[in-house]
């Protein structure tokens, strides 16, 4: 259970947002980074190099395979609040575009909690960008990872973990 939380981790904060990008994502980020009714995670390109440098207590397969994923990995991008979660989720699906994305899953529950997780990708081979939205009575959440992430190399870390 531990690698596989370790795999979830380290799969989910990895895909993050290039530095450059000028975007709707990169610029509702900006908009709150500074705001206090936010849990705000920026992770950068730069500690996923770091990380491919630091020695793991793990077993070869499992490092090399991991290494592999994070190698084209740009960034993370967090928002979290519990403070008008709804209206944060409406306005998030109002200024991003989401229509420039593939839908992977759509939730929406009795209880009003919705979720949108959806991707950019190259022929289905290599995605680009993978977006979540959430937006319950309890909380708000925008995760944008963006980098380049091979499929392959999905299913190659996956498989390294499940022997364990």
């Amino acid at each position: 259970m531990k690698y596989f939380t370790l795999f979830a981790l380290f799969f989910f904060g990895s895909i993050t947002i290039a530095g450059a990008q000028d975007d709707a994502i990169s610029r509702y980020f900006s908009k709150y980074v500074d705001d206090e009714r936010f849990t705000v995670v920026y992770v950068s390109g730069k500690l996923f190099k770091m990380f491919q440098s630091m020695e793991l207590d793990l077993e070869d397969e499992e490092v090399d395979a991991l290494l592999e994923v994070v190698e084209d990995m740009q960034g993370l991008r967090l928002l979290v609040t519990e403070e008008n979660p709804l209206g944060f989720f409406k306005e998030a699906t109002n200024t991003i575009k989401t229509k420039e994305y593939e839908t992977l899953m759509t939730v929406r529950s009795a209880e009003g909690e919705n979720v949108h997780f959806l991707v950019k990708d190259d022929n289905n081979e290599v995605v680009r960008e993978l977006l979540l939205l959430v937006g319950a009575e309890d909380n708000f959440v925008l995760m944008s990872f963006v980098g380049l992430i091979n499929l392959d190399k999905i299913s190659k870390l996956q498989k390294a973990f499940e022997g364990k």
